[in-house]
């Protein structure tokens, strides 16, 4: 099974310019969550809490450490994960375009 969340959008403090540090600012989230169905599943209103409780609360300095922090939280929350690809994009950082950092991740057996 594969769990999709598209478009999350919120606020957060995230980056390194002086700027960003100010006020929160919009991400936009968008996560490929691969799983194995045991009869039980993975509930997606709790990937949506932890990723926004993570990105608010932990206030990253870079996107890098953002995708590496939540897929850890992730694969430790739900150890049915099979693999993640998960993709954080800041839509208002650049007057004329929108820059996403994403990763994909493989859990290893």
């Amino acid at each position: 099974m594969t769990i999709h969340v598209e478009d999350l959008k919120f606020q957060c403090i995230i980056g390194i310019l002086d700027f960003e540090r100010e006020k929160p600012q919009d991400v936009i989230i968008n996560i490929a969550i691969e799983y194995e169905y045991q009869k039980s599943f993975i509930n997606y209103a709790d990937i949506v809490e932890i990723i926004k409780e993570m990105m608010i609360k932990s206030e990253f300095l870079l996107i890098e450490d953002a995708l590496n922090e939540i897929n850890l939280k992730l694969i430790k929350e739900f150890n049915t994960i099979k693999s993640i690809n998960l993709k954080i994009t800041k839509p208002s950082i650049l007057p004329d375009c929108k820059v996403s950092l994403s990763n994909y991740y493989k859990v290893q057996s």
